[in-house]
């Protein structure tokens, strides 16, 4: 059996990047020839087989043709003819289409080590434009490699383009874009996934909602970028900075779709955006089968952040409704999670990256005070139903009025 390394885990050696995980290569074999060697079937589309001892992945070296429209309009071929040049054609980048032998001697027909140490994010053949998921692939690797100063090849964004103009991208189906979107935003540089969809026109046709926002201006007062597509970008590299978690970076990110909706004789001004654009959002994430703790921050976040920029101004009652809402009080909170995607969107702005943000910590504070009240006297009480809620209530709003007194008052002394 003869077998090579390939794909990720050769680039990501090459690069001394962490290799997640290997995939191997197999010439000359066949699907019953794999089985007999205690091999396991797991590709329902390609032949793929997991090792009987490792469970690394093995697929059968394969060619593939342009049957159909969409990234599943192919035939395969999968047999002992195939050489292993044939199979590092039909992939998508040169970076991508390197295999090592056992003795770790590199395979590399395509340059795709000139590439790799170039920078350069460079498709294999003209057959690139036969399968539109290779745009959220390009795009996603964009992210990974970015702050390595990757960039896409002129010709493959030429190509990207014109797939776009041929109507290729509106094929993706959710569950796709969902899986690169969702690997985009666990990646160092989320921002450039986003833009390099916006430069080849993808981003119109995969996320309208976000190529909406480009082109609406905002108060330069308050906004120095002014255009809020540039912001809600520079709100995702703020996101990234201060969370791992793709579920702040996708709620910094979408946090704004409700200018996209304000009348242009009401610009840069947009008043109520945060409730217009809670039917976007609502759209976005069922289009893309986005999963419910996703959608619950990108909601919590859309409607409060402008509360939480303002958390100093306003009345303790309307500070206790909103964590209640957000479930500041409850066991599995997820307060920190909405703390920092509105202090990413608070210093996404030209000239604030670096800005403090005492916002976070004055509301943190004021959610722990009302959380640790004692309840005992409103459920000794005879309070029933509603009841207990209400006086519950009544406890915090007094606790976090104890609070932002004493923090005026810390204010004022240090003053």
């Amino acid at each position: 059996m003869k077998t090579y390394l390939v794909g990720g885990a050769v680039r990501d050696r090459l690069l001394d990047y962490p290799v997640k995980e290997r995939d191997w290569l197999v010439v000359g074999e066949t699907a019953d020839s794999m089985l007999a060697a205690g091999f396991r079937p797991v590709g329902k589309d390609f032949p793929v087989f997991l090792h009987p001892v490792n469970n690394e992945e093995y697929a059968l070296a394969r060619t593939e043709r342009k049957t159909a429209p969409g990234y599943k309009g192919f035939a395969v071929q999968a047999s002992p003819d195939v050489t292993l040049e044939e199979d590092l054609l039909r992939r998508d980048l040169t970076i991508n289409a390197m295999a090592m032998d056992p003795d770790g001697e590199l395979i590399d027909p395509i340059q795709g080590r000139r590439d790799l140490d170039n920078r350069i994010l460079r498709h294999v053949s003209a057959a690139f434009i036969e399968d539109p998921v290779r745009i959220l692939r390009v795009a996603r690797f964009a992210a990974r490699y970015a702050h390595m100063g990757f960039s896409v090849a002129k010709e493959t964004m030429e190509l990207m383009r014109e797939m776009v103009a041929a109507g290729e991208a509106d094929f993706l189906v959710a569950e796709r874009v969902w899986a690169e979107l969702h690997k985009a935003l666990l990646e160092r540089t989320p921002t450039a996934f986003f833009q390099v969809l916006k430069d080849c026109g993808a981003l119109r046709v995969v996320f309208p909602e976000i190529d909406a926002l480009f082109g609406v201006p905002q108060p330069e007062k308050y906004h120095p970028e002014i255009d809020t597509g540039v912001h809600a970008f520079m709100v995702l590299e703020q996101a990234a900075r201060l969370s791992d978690k793709p579920e702040v970076r996708l709620a910094a990110l979408l946090h704004d779709l409700g200018k996209a909706l304000t009348p242009s004789q009401h610009w840069p001004s947009h008043h109520g955006h945060e409730q217009k654009g809670s039917p976007l959002l609502v759209k976005l994430c069922e289009r893309m089968r986005v999963p419910n703790s996703f959608k619950t921050l990108c909601m919590q976040v859309m409607q409060y952040h402008t509360h939480c920029h303002r958390a100093l101004e306003l009345r303790a009652d309307t500070l206790v409704d909103m964590l209640q809402i957000i479930g500041a009080f409850k066991p599995d909170s997820r307060l920190e999670e909405f703390l920092q995607a509105c202090e990413a969107d608070a210093r996404g702005r030209t000239g604030f990256e670096d800005k403090p943000y005492p916002q976070a910590d004055y509301i943190r504070s004021a959610a722990m005070a009302a959380n640790v009240v004692d309840t005992s006297a409103a459920l000794l009480n005879g309070l029933q139903g509603p009841q207990i809620g209400i006086a519950i209530r009544k406890l915090r709003i007094q606790a976090i009025n104890d609070y932002k007194q004493r923090y005026l008052q810390t204010i004022t002394e240090s003053a």
